[in-house]
């Protein structure tokens, strides 16, 4: 009943929430994009999208598609890979943005392991800065990370708004500096935080430095200040700052995979966790 190819192309406009984007990740006209939504809406006999020249949303009935889409196309690599009659081996060097700490990402990286129990799978935690540094000495092989708006490198996984926030009950003062919690450079979101304000004009001070998701969380509810984080990951017991307070804006974020030196022998190994990481982008949310 369903596609495979327009399966897998709605899951590229569903994490990316743009069929040029999507087109881009797939190697397709966005016409071929446009067409496979287009069938796969008829052989549903339901909107999966609402879209116009400015955005592209999901519907409820495109957010129940998620979860059978990507079961759906675990099943059939599953059952390709058992008719090849091929098996994946070797050691593979994957690296995950702090980001990622609070999402399912461990469940994509349990169902890689099963279907591929001869890889050796290495994970690093990391800031999305120190991953990129890591790849570029080689010393990975494949990275989920932030990429800096207009960086061209890298696979589009998720696109999202980053946005200021911190405890509930927190009150910023107009008059004193903003009590900033971030990561230590090279972290990408401190990067934007401090460009953002600088650019406002803002001052600033450094409440809480932590290389640790979990430690910016524990200094954010205790009301220490407020932090740069992606709108579709903030952390439970945390909430947006609203906009009386009068931040600036931070502007957009990707996650993206980058793939190291292509002759390594993780070549197939990555390739097959990037297809995975990229089927599974409804899971890369911040778990309830």
């Amino acid at each position: 009943m369903y596609d495979p190819s327009q399966l897998r192309t709605f899951l590229a406009v569903a994490q990316t929430l743009s069929f040029t984007q999507a087109a881009r990740r797939l190697g397709l006209r966005q016409s071929t994009v446009s067409q496979h939504v287009r069938r796969l809406e008829a052989a549903a006999g339901r909107q999966l999208f609402t879209r116009d020249t400015h955005s592209v949303e999901l519907t409820e009935d495109g957010e129940a598609m998620l979860g059978f889409a990507r079961r759906i196309l675990e099943a059939h690599e599953q059952a390709a890979a058992f008719f090849r009659g091929t098996r994946l081996r070797g050691r593979l060097r994957f690296g995950a943005s702090e980001d990622f700490v609070l999402t399912r990402l461990s469940e994509v990286l349990e169902g890689f392991r099963h279907d591929h129990p001869e890889v050796d799978l290495e994970l690093t935690v990391e800031l999305s800065g120190t991953l990129h540094e890591h790849l570029a000495d080689g010393r990975l092989d494949l990275v989920l990370a932030k990429r800096r708006p207009g960086d061209p490198r890298g696979e589009p996984v998720r696109h999202d708004r980053m946005v200021w926030i911190g405890a509930e009950r927190l009150r910023l003062d107009p008059d004193r500096p903003v009590p900033l919690i971030v990561y230590p450079p090279p972290g990408i979101s401190r990067a934007l935080a401090l460009e953002a304000l600088e650019r406002q004009g803002r001052s600033w001070r450094i409440a809480c430095t932590s290389g640790s998701l979990n430690g910016l969380i524990a200094a954010a509810r205790a009301g220490l200040g407020v932090m740069a984080h992606s709108r579709g990951l903030i952390p439970p017991g945390l909430v947006r700052v609203p906009d009386r307070a009068g931040l600036p804006e931070l502007g957009e974020v990707e996650f993206v995979l980058l793939h190291g030196r292509r002759h390594t022998a993780a070549r197939g190994a990555a390739d097959a966790l990037a297809a995975s990481i990229l089927s599974s982008g409804d899971r890369l949310h911040r778990t309830r």
